[in-house]
């Protein structure tokens, strides 16, 4: 399941940059916003073509150097650590896998261009322009949530069965010893 894993990071990672090289060279840069989907009167998504030289809304804007480092190191132990957890829960790499696609789609826009190329307008609310990398990053955050605070308390449970099925064997030399 590990290269798996791998092999999903490297097609979402090149899907992101499919998708924003057909947004730089099909829509202008800060150009009106092309309606997508639209009920009635309302608009509900358009796509956009903005740059973002910063992390979520803008903040650290010009801090690149940080914004590239940062992003490979946590890639780097991501890895690492599905590795480490390679034949355990199926979601929980793939949650991490969807992390990893993200950020290394987004980390190839700050270092090929220096800043981040966003298009999704999600329009009812003011909420600010995304891109594909960042839906992998928050979809594959909100997975890995999900396996922490419910499918780890499974594991939980039964490492502690197992600690307790080899306790008593223990709790007996221990008993041996206090009667000594």
């Amino acid at each position: 399941m590990f290269f798996i894993a791998l092999a999903a990071i490297v097609l979402l990672a090149a899907a992101d940059q499919i998708i924003k090289y057909a947004v730089v060279k099909n829509i202008p840069l800060d150009s009106e916003p092309i309606e997508v989907i639209k009920i009635g009167g309302k608009k509900i998504f358009s796509l956009d073509h903005i740059r973002n030289s910063g992390a979520a809304w803008s903040i650290m804007q010009g801090k690149t150097w940080f914004l590239v480092l940062l992003p490979i190191v946590v890639c780097a132990f991501a890895v690492w650590y599905m590795y480490r957890i390679r034949r355990g829960s199926k979601l929980e790499l793939f949650s991490i896998a969807l992390m990893v696609a993200g950020g290394i789609g987004n980390l190839i826009d700050r270092i090929r261009i220096k800043e981040v190329v966003d298009y999704i307008k999600f329009e009812p609310i003011s909420f600010p322009i995304f891109n594909f990398a960042d839906i992998c990053v928050v979809i594959g955050a909100i997975l890995f949530c999900i396996c922490a605070l419910f499918l780890s308390s499974d594991k939980d449970k039964k490492m502690t069965e197992t600690v307790k099925e080899e306790q008593p064997d223990k709790a007996v030399n221990d008993d041996e010893k206090s009667e000594a």
